[in-house]
């Protein structure tokens, strides 16, 4: 391989909440391993949000532009927790970068970043969101199941999956164990919930190549091998496959 052809599809955008960006990060959070190894990573300083946000900024665009092979690198947002009627739970949300942050940030450096924005399908305006984000440029929709608390096999996401298919835009989901965001019901990470949203005929990006996350014990593997043979727009992504949980 020569030159910087590739592009990252699963890279994390973080952000402080500054009082303008829409984002949200529960004290519980705060207090998380997580993010106090980001915030010494990156020698951030929660004290001055905007300052902080911008220095993750320029710490990801100086690795980006280091690298050997990537040329773009798709910035991921992050979706809250939604109750039964389709509203914001905050009590239960413990980290959100809004979506109009991250396709501001995708603008602002068009030539390094496309937008991954982060639909819950529980929310009621799921569907408007989802044609919102496409009109303003979002390459694909990123969901975590696990910590948005919504099974991707409900049927009532239906409209949700066909106006991903109709906008073509791709839909990455987390897969297997979740533990950076305590998961809260962790068999919804398993695979073969996606099934519904390939039968609507949206492009399913699978995380961590459908690993399970917990060594030596990669139970979702036959899944992966069916849904790879049986649905052409079935993809898989190798982010953390490095890490020794994932190996």
């Amino acid at each position: 391989m020569t030159g910087k052809t590739l592009i990252d599809c699963h890279v994390h955008l973080a952000a402080l909440p500054d009082g303008d960006n829409g984002c949200y990060i529960s004290p519980k959070m705060l207090r998380s391993p997580l993010f106090r190894f980001l915030l010494w990573k990156h020698q951030l300083s929660p004290s001055n949000p905007r300052d902080a946000n911008r220095k993750y900024l320029d710490d990801l665009l100086t690795e980006l532009r280091a690298s050997r092979h990537v040329q773009q690198a798709v910035l991921l947002g992050m979706d809250g927790v939604y109750d039964q009627n389709g509203r914001l739970n905050q009590a239960h949300t413990d980290f959100l970068i809004s979506n109009d942050y991250v396709l501001k940030t995708a603008r602002a450096y068009s030539n390094e970043f496309l937008a991954g924005v982060s639909i819950n399908p529980q929310r009621r305006d799921a569907v408007e969101e989802v044609h919102r984000c496409a009109d303003a440029g979002a390459a694909l929709v990123k969901v975590l199941p696990n910590a948005q608390q919504f099974n991707p096999a409900d049927p009532h996401y239906k409209p949700f999956y066909r106006a991903l298919a109709d906008r073509k835009l791709p839909f990455l989901s987390h897969v297997g164990y979740e533990f950076s965001l305590i998961g809260k019901d962790q068999s919804v990470g398993d695979p073969d919930r996606l099934k519904l949203a390939l039968d609507e005929g949206t492009t399913v990006i699978a995380a961590h190549a459908c690993s399970y996350g917990l060594m030596l014990y990669e139970r979702f593997l036959p899944t992966f091998q069916d849904f790879a043979k049986c649905y052409p727009h079935f993809y898989a992504d190798i982010s953390a496959l490095t890490l020794p949980n994932r190996l």
